[in-house]
């Protein structure tokens, strides 16, 4: 009798994502979600104030879930008029300058992404290189990329509420890998964090 020997399943393709004109009402959808996120980390009212706050975010969670999308088809991450995409998660900045020899970013943190002391949470500076690095590729005509590393330089505190900039690059590339690397300044130049990365292309069938 013939041996049957079982594979797993191959894992669906990436999903294509498409860039979305998000309309006015987004825009202020996401504005309000930012300054409540922002609301949740810097008040503290009474007892009585915190279970109305739930009652109200969980009636409007009730009504937005019934709205549910799957990935690719949800507009948020994928309006690129709006800061962080339209993606909460996503700190609020936005694309400048985007072709094949780098991306220049520009925004600020807020009081959602302190970590203590009015400064940056050190580990919301590698997801926003991670996100950087990520349009780099895609304007480098490489989109699908996985992040294999990615390494920061704390080269001084990172401040809220102030505007800052952000430059970067492909430096070199090899086959499916990509070294992309990264540079945050605030206004007057000055050097807040440095950031490498290697990305790789996926191949077809990988998620």
């Amino acid at each position: 009798m013939e041996k049957v020997t079982e594979t797993a399943p191959r894992q669906p393709a990436f999903p294509k994502l498409v860039p979305v004109d998000a309309p006015p009402e987004m825009e202020r959808f996401v504005a309000a979600v930012r300054r409540l996120q922002d609301a949740a980390v810097s008040t503290n009212p009474d007892g009585a104030l915190w279970t109305e706050a739930a009652q109200h975010i969980e009636s409007l969670c009730a009504r937005l879930e019934v709205h549910a999308a799957p990935e690719g088809l949800a507009p948020a991450g994928r309006a690129g008029q709006l800061p962080g995409l339209g993606h909460p998660l996503l700190p609020p900045w936005q694309i400048r300058e985007t072709g094949p020899d780098g991306v220049t970013m520009s925004g600020h943190f807020s009081r959602f992404h302190v970590g203590g002391n009015s400064a940056v949470h050190g580990g919301v500076i590698p997801l926003f290189f991670d996100w950087h690095f990520g349009m780099i590729v895609s304007a480098a005509g490489r989109p699908y990329s996985r992040t294999a590393y990615l390494h920061v330089d704390y080269r001084r505190v990172t401040p809220i509420d102030e505007p800052l900039f952000s430059h970067g690059r492909i430096d070199t590339i090899d086959g499916r890998k990509a070294f992309v690397s990264a540079t945050m300044t605030d206004s007057a130049g000055t050097v807040l964090s440095e950031a490498s990365a290697l990305m790789i292309r996926l191949l077809p069938h990988q998620p």
